[in-house]
């Protein structure tokens, strides 16, 4: 039997809320009747979904699995649903959501949401932080968000345009320093921290090391790029971000920066989004606009200047 897809939103809500009571209220909805709606769900699943474990209600291993998947496609019918012939951004209301790291959202983030907010004050922008798992199932994350900023050589068969270009430059801490920069054996013996580091993924920023026959011992990984000094400072660590980021990073930090060996740390900053968004007017405007802060980030006309404090 088919699952009536009215039942959709509860079934979100039960698993965002994990609680009767809180559904109930997130759907405007009395208690006994989210309470029937989740009778039937665990007919249909032949599921408890929630279970009682002391005072709190926990999701069972099957609602678990349910969860991103019923995201996924209540986001999927909202874009479908907010579909219209034309879109003018003057007095449209809508919400686009943008998967970025943090060096994204304080560098090209900020740029273009003064862009929105210039030509359509009526349009929100929402912002989800990247993280590794995002991008090892970037195709399938894309049918739930607008768009994603990543590496120009991460995907292959999805629509992207090019926004700028970056390079990657390593970070050491300034007491390991000598008049002399490290030779790339000499990085190559140290620790590392890399940012959202996927040995299974065949971009690797660290190519020029693997060319010279040194690979580097990866000590840490994150998902985020400004944490980067405090990771460094007063260690023999390296670490690696694009120079974007680098130049956000306190004047203080204890930390300086090298360029990486051979020359091989050029990088271009795409946004990327799925086929379904191709014909949509308000999602071309979008891409127009990213295109546009692209430009002016670019060109240097919004750069962000280093923090002092």
């Amino acid at each position: 039997m088919g699952l009536d897809l009215n039942l959709l939103v509860p079934l979100d809500a039960l698993l965002q809320e994990r609680s009767v009571t809180r559904a109930a209220q997130r759907l405007g909805l009395s208690q006994p009747t989210v309470s029937a709606t989740l009778a039937r769900l665990r007919r249909h699943f032949g599921d408890e979904l929630l279970t009682r474990v002391g005072n709190v209600y926990e999701l069972t291993p099957l609602a678990e699995g349910l969860v991103e998947q019923t995201a996924q496609v209540i986001g999927s019918a909202d874009r479908i649903l907010r579909t219209r012939p034309d879109f003018d951004p003057a007095h449209a209301r809508r919400e686009f959501t943008l998967v970025v790291t943090d060096m994204h959202l304080a560098t090209f983030g900020r740029v273009l949401a003064a862009l929105v907010r210039d030509a359509a004050p009526g349009v929100r922008l929402r912002f989800q932080h990247n993280t590794a798992h995002v991008v090892r199932r970037a195709e399938e994350h894309l049918r739930t968000v607008d768009a994603m900023l990543l590496v120009q050589g991460l995907l292959a068969h999805v629509p992207s345009i090019d926004l700028y270009e970056d390079r990657w430059v390593c970070v050491v801490s300034s007491d390991t320093v000598t008049s002399a920069p490290p030779t790339p054996e000499a990085l190559g013996a140290r620790p590392w921290i890399l940012p959202y580091h996927n040995p299974t993924m065949s971009f690797s920023p660290l190519h020029g090391l693997h060319v010279q026959g040194i690979e580097p011992r990866i000590d840490m990984v994150i998902e985020n790029f400004l944490t980067m000094p405090y990771l460094i400072a007063g260690t023999d660590r390296v670490g690696m971000v694009p120079a974007r980021a680098a130049r956000l990073f306190p004047a203080d930090s204890g930390t300086v920066l090298v360029d990486l060996p051979a020359g091989t740390g050029r990088l271009v900053e795409s946004l990327w989004w799925h086929r379904l968004h191709d014909r949509d007017p308000a999602h071309i405007w979008l891409r127009n606009t990213a295109a546009e802060a692209g430009r002016l980030l670019a060109e240097g006309a919004a750069e962000p200047t280093r923090r002092s404090d």
